[in-house]
């Protein structure tokens, strides 16, 4: 009984490894456009960051122009006020010399208020260089090693399946049919639990001392009294306590 309960075990160990070979393999496509979504959020933050810079940029030099335009016109007032001929004139300029040079106050004020905004972001671009430079390499490089995890995934997995069936085969017939019914009962695929603590590690329910000694002995099939799967204990921690 001991060899058969072995086999059960050696089973169970194949049976949830190519369970969690067929969800890795199932879930690739999420996995990839969640590490796609990751690696564009990190672009989308950086564009953002430059089209804020383009933007404070352009900003300044319709400011700068605007400046340079009312110069002009304030060149012009000038000299209406130098050439002034009558007291209206006079005060004319004068007036277009005030508002020009309030406007132009204005304007300079804002180029100063841009300047600034310019200079943190590029100075946040430029913390954030070795990022902006090295964002496509490492996306390169993270798809790469993803690809390969897929593809150790699907030959293990063929692996598996080819060692699952030599097994299997070798079970009797009234086990593998006890296998196979506690399998398609259990959402999580286990029909073979590990005592651990004292207690079912698939429904966590503990056992009666009597029942953990039987289990220990590995004399015959022993199921849990709570979810009836198969219980045995590691192979390790037996000889571990054996030795103790």
């Amino acid at each position: 009984m001991r060899s058969e309960l072995e086999k059960l075990i050696e089973l169970q160990i194949t049976d949830t490894k190519i369970r969690d070979l067929r969800n890795t393999i199932g879930n690739a496509e999420t996995k990839r456009a969640e590490l796609e979504q990751e690696f564009e959020q990190h672009a989308f933050s950086i564009r953002e960051r430059q089209n804020v810079l383009a933007a404070l940029k352009s900003e300044q030099a319709t400011l700068e122009n605007s400046i340079a335009e009312n110069r002009t016109h304030l060149e012009r007032a000038d000299r209406n006020l130098k050439h002034a001929q009558n007291q209206k004139e006079y005060e004319t300029a004068m007036r277009e010399i005030d508002a020009f040079q309030k406007q132009i106050a204005v304007f300079e004020t804002e180029i100063v208020e841009k300047q600034v905004a310019i200079e943190e972001v590029e100075k946040e671009l430029a913390e954030r260089a070795d990022e902006i430079n090295t964002l496509d390499s490492k996306r390169d490089e993270a798809f790469a090693e993803f690809d390969k995890e897929i593809e150790r995934a699907h030959a293990e997995l063929r692996v598996a399946e080819s060692g699952r069936g030599g097994v299997f085969d070798t079970l009797p017939a009234n086990l593998a049919s006890v296998y196979n019914r506690l399998v398609q009962r259990s959402r999580d695929g286990i029909a073979v639990a590990e005592v651990v603590n004292g207690s079912c590690s698939a429904c966590f329910i503990s056992l009666r001392p009597q029942v953990q000694v039987e289990v220990r002995r590995m004399d015959n099939i022993i199921t849990c009294e709570n979810c009836t799967r198969i219980l045995y204990v590691p192979a390790k921690l037996e000889q571990s306590e054996a030795a103790a």
